[in-house]
């Protein structure tokens, strides 16, 4: 049987991670600390919500092989190495997101309602940058004039 290079995960390590990712801690109906369970919660980008629990005392109790692979895949979302380069590290695991598009210069809203109001469509304008869009914004008045 092949050794794991991570040791046995504690509910120390377990609140650990919660900490560094910035899970938040719920609190009970009067607004304290819940007390059998410490409970975090996790919203992600695509509006998914993480819950996890950590029994109390919040120890170096060892949770067993088969409740702490439970835990990882169902409530923490995380395989084993994400989770220890944030408990060791504090690097954060990828939890994916929506590909960010950066826009060099876009183009400014008068020139695209112009533009638009011309039957330029919104694919069309998209491709151009301000001078090819004030370009074809002048193209497109003196071929109306004409």
């Amino acid at each position: 049987m092949m050794a794991s290079k991570f040791p046995p995960a504690t509910r120390d390590d377990h609140d650990t991670f919660c900490i560094h990712e910035k899970w938040e801690l719920k609190r009970g109906a009067k607004g304290q600390p819940v007390r059998h369970h410490k409970t975090y919660v996790l919203e992600l980008w695509d509006g998914r919500i993480l819950r996890t629990r950590i029994s109390r005392p919040v120890n170096g109790t060892q949770y067993a092989a088969r409740m702490w692979n439970h835990i990882l895949r169902e409530q923490l979302e995380v395989d084993s190495v994400a989770f220890w380069a944030c408990v060791r590290k504090s690097e954060l695991p990828d939890r994916g997101g929506p590909e960010r598009v950066e826009i060099e210069k876009p183009v400014p809203l008068y020139l695209y309602r112009e533009l638009t109001r011309l039957g330029v469509s919104d694919a069309e304008i998209a491709q151009l940058n301000v001078s090819e869009a004030a370009e074809l914004y002048a193209q497109l008045l003196r071929d109306s004039e004409g």
